[in-house]
Formats: structure tokens, C-alpha cells, sequence
């Protein structure tokens, strides 16, 4: 009996913990769904019941955001950027961890740890020598400008990561690719790289969202709203002054969310096989 009582009493525990993350975690989801579709007079009302709808739901603000803001362009400008960091930042990394993975001795792994370093730099240091960089490539307020300044930050990181998931391959097989006729890149190409689709993911994943809700450079080196993204879009053109406009910028939350939710539960497994695969060699 108290054994049983002990399993009763540990699987409730399990449940109710896992019920309390799950809450906490698609709250903010809920709080931007029901603020999006609430009237004004609804979200400004203080005897009404916040978590609920106490007047009719209304789609005005989707369509202010969508009729009147330059929310569609924002969107486009952060895919845009977001897949070009991603682009740059797998052509570096990748030779670039791999190389590092094979070099012999600790010099390899001495080197990765000072590029990771420079990750952990931050980002208010480098305003004046990016903006330098930005100004004799032409790129002021140009969203190419965030083309070329994020992969300073996305290229260390992935490097490091890759790195680590690279030395868990074994090197017999690129010795066996390379003794049937390959070369060094075409080994690394053929059987390196198909091995390696879980941390390719992860870098994917990593760089776009790190890209996506980036503002301090953003709002740094771009001021005209056609060229902006989204996350500066959103917090610079909803609000003006001491107004809030609620209903848009929740609505806006949730459109730019959502899809970077969905791709994080749709590779979950792939994300934590890549970031754990440089764990165990």
C-alpha cells in the first residue's frame, strides 16, 4: 500500500509539473491571441475580465496592421536577410569546423575557443568599427547592411558547434571515401556531410532565429521603414510616443512567432541530436 501510495503521489507530481511548463509556456501564445482579436474599448477596460472576451472579437487590427503598415515588407525583409546570414554563415562555418575537427594536436581546439570568444563579445563594442565597414561598402540604412554585420555573430557560434559534431565522425570512413577515389573535399562532401544533416539543421535553425529577433543592430543601422525587419518594424512603427497600439503589435508577435515555433517542434529531434552530437566522441 505505501508503495503504491508513493507511485500515485510521484506520477501526480510528474503531471502537474508538466501541466505547470506547458502553461507557462503557450501563455504568452494565448495572452497574443486574445489581445489581437479584442476592441479597443475591450483591452482598455479595467473592470473587464483580461484573460477572456467580454465584447465581440474583432479582426481591425489584423487589418490595420496588414492594410496600413508596411508589416508584409517587414516580414519579406527578415525572411530575406534571415536566409541569405543563413546562407553565408553555412559556406564559412562549415569548412571552417571541419577544418578544425582535423587538425591535429590542441591547436584546433585552442583556435575554436578563441573564435568562440569572440561570440561572447558584445554586441554595443562593435557599433563603431561595423558602422565603419557598413559606410565604405555603401550599405547606410540598407538592410544588406544586417546581411553583412549578423554572420559576425552567427558564424563563431556555428563554427564551434560544428566543430564539436564533426569530431564525432569517424575518420575511417573519409580514409576508406578517399582510398576509392576521392578526394579530400569530395569525402568530405560525400560522407562527412550526409552524416551531418542534424547539425546543418541546428546551425540552420540557430542562425535563422538568432537573425530574425536581432534589434540592436537593426534599429543601429537602419531607420527608413521600407528596410526594416520585422522586429524593428513592430517596435518602432506601433509605437509612437505613449501610444501602444496593443491589438497590432500583439497581432504582429504572433504572425512572426508562430512559424519559428512550428519549425522548432518539427526538428526537435534533429536539434537535439545536433547540439549534443559533438558531446560523445
Amino acid at each position: 500500500m505505501p508503495r503504491l501510495a508513493g507511485k500515485v503521489v510521484g506520477r501526480s507530481s510528474f503531471y502537474a509539473a508538466v501541466v505547470t511548463l506547458v502553461v507557462f509556456a503557450a501563455f504568452p501564445f494565448y495572452w497574443m491571441l486574445i489581445t489581437t482579436f479584442k476592441t479597443d474599448g475591450d483591452l482598455y477596460n479595467l473592470k473587464s475580465i483580461p484573460y477572456w472576451f467580454n465584447a465581440p472579437p474583432t479582426l481591425e487590427h489584423l487589418k490595420y496592421l496588414f492594410e496600413d503598415t508596411l508589416f508584409v515588407q517587414w516580414l519579406s525583409n527578415s525572411a530575406l536577410i534571415g536566409l541569405c546570414v543563413v546562407a553565408i554563415t553555412l559556406v564559412v562555418a562549415l569548412p571552417a569546423g571541419y577544418g578544425l575537427a582535423r587538425m591535429p594536436g590542441r591547436s584546433g581546439e585552442n583556435l575554436s575557443i578563441g573564435i568562440f570568444l569572440t561570440y561572447l563579445v558584445p554586441p554595443t563594442l562593435l557599433f563603431l568599427p561595423l558602422a565603419r565597414v557598413v559606410t565604405l561598402l555603401g550599405l547606410q540604412d540598407s538592410m544588406w547592411a544586417l546581411v553583412v554585420v549578423y554572420p559576425t555573430f552567427t558564424i563563431p557560434f556555428c563554427t564551434w558547434l560544428l566543430m564539436g559534431f564533426f569530431k564525432s565522425v569517424p575518420r575511417e570512413i573519409e580514409e576508406a571515401a578517399i582510398v576509392d577515389g576521392c578526394t579530400v573535399v569530395g569525402a568530405f562532401v560525400k560522407t562527412v556531410l550526409p552524416l551531418s544533416v542534424p547539425a546543418i539543421l541546428t546551425v540552420v535553425i540557430f542562425a535563422f532565429t538568432l537573425t530574425v529577433q536581432e534589434f540592436v543592430y537593426a534599429l543601429t543601422f537602419i531607420s527608413s521603414s521600407s528596410e526594416k525587419p520585422v522586429t524593428l518594424g513592430v517596435a518602432t512603427d506601433l509605437i509612437r510616443g505613449d501610444i501602444f497600439y496593443w491589438g497590432e503589435l500583439m497581432g504582429a508577435a504572433l504572425i512572426s512567432s508562430v512559424p519559428v515555433a512550428i519549425a522548432y517542434n518539427l526538428f526537435l529531434d534533429r536539434f537535439i541530436s545536433g547540439i549534443t552530437g559533438g558531446a560523445v566522441k
